[in-house]
């Protein structure tokens, strides 16, 4: 069945921390409130854009941590009770109506505990489809203070399959898949998603804007043209009741299509302008097309295999002793980080 042609939205909002809220009941208020204001704002973006253009809005993508903020050195506990979703918790039952009233597929990103493991949180992205059904969790696999999939492998892969680890689906709107924030920096997390088949990658983030080019922004451009891929990326309108400069993480939410060019950008503030149409016919034709510029088919991947498995950096599992889960506190991160420069510097020998 071919998919006919429609609009991608980066929608860029603003996100209201809970970290200040004075408890829990507080805070899941907000998030509430954040999902409201979401809905208003989505209702009114896709009927502009469908009305300007002839062409449905079908995906959007809201930033990272787009209910809560991120955490500030809160421990994993707090951050649980203050700022986590439970997987079937009242939040996803919002944002699935929303996704069903206004006939799109959405895509976010949010802490999460899963209660496979009640002691720790997930950073997660999901897509929740125009049923209001949730489809597809990614839990982000590289985070610096966050716990992650990784720290716990082998728990994690038994309970859910390695194939748990990078999920794609399949939609009418084209092979759909995540990635996080930082995670857009490290070619392979969405090297493994469009070698699993996916075609369009909803990035939530929530990044420093800037005029100068950006490491995120350079990113995103050069991941869409190795992978054959579109990326469609909404960062933050700001980050509104931190202490520090809320603009600080403002603009540049884009559509990039898979030969790497920015089809729209949105500047600061909150914006609709990253909405731009997706082609998924066009980038199946391209990859199915022998030629220099069919990226994907001459990776020659089995290269690099020793390489990577006989370079460990990162230790996994550093959250599992004798099997079971051990709760970390910040410094932990900072030591694992430590270890992996030392497992650098030993590899070198």
């Amino acid at each position: 069945m071919s998919i006919d042609t429609y609009q991608a939205l980066a929608l860029q909002v603003r996100c209201d921390a809970v970290n200040l809220a004075k408890d829990a009941e507080s805070a899941r208020a907000l998030m509430m409130q954040t999902i409201q204001r979401c809905h208003g704002l989505i209702k009114g973006s896709i009927g502009f854009s469908a009305s300007f253009s002839g062409l449905p809005v079908r995906l959007v993508v809201l930033p990272e941590y787009f209910l809560t903020s991120f955490p500030m050195g809160e421990p994993i506990p707090a951050w649980i009770e203050k700022a986590c979703l439970q997987m079937d918790g009242p939040e996803y039952d919002a944002l699935g109506k929303l996704a069903q009233e206004n006939n799109i597929y959405l895509s976010g990103n949010a802490y999460e505990v899963d209660p496979k493991f009640p002691q720790l949180y997930f950073q997660t992205s999901f897509i929740i489809n125009d049923h209001g059904d949730v489809i597809l969790r990614y839990r982000r696999l590289i985070s610096m203070y966050s716990p992650t999939p990784h720290d716990v492998l082998d728990r994690y892969v038994e309970l859910y399959g390695e194939e748990a680890l990078f999920p794609v689906v399949d939609t009418p709107l084209g092979r759909l898949a995540c990635v996080a924030s930082e995670e857009i920096l490290y070619p392979e997390i969405t090297r493994a998603m469009c070698l699993r088949g996916a075609e369009l990658i909803c990035h939530s983030s929530s990044e420093v804007g800037s005029p100068r080019p950006t490491p995120k922004n350079i990113a995103k451009q050069a991941r869409a043209y190795e992978n054959m891929a579109y990326v469609v990326s909404a960062n933050s309108a700001g980050i509104a009741g931190l202490p520090f400069p809320a603009e600080s993480t403002d603009g540049g939410s884009q559509v990039v299509d898979y030969k790497g060019q920015v089809l729209a950008e949105a500047d600061t503030g909150e914006s609709m302008a990253g909405t731009a149409v997706v082609n998924i016919e066009s980038l199946r034709e391209a990859r199915a097309k022998p030629a220099m510029t069919n990226m994907l088919a001459r990776q020659r991947l089995e290269i690099s295999t020793a390489v990577y498995a006989n370079r460990a950096v990162y230790p996994a599992n550093n959250m599992l002793q004798d099997g079971e889960v051990v709760v970390p506190d910040r410094a932990h991160f900072l030591a694992r980080q430590a270890d992996a420069i030392e497992a650098l510097e030993s590899a070198k020998k």
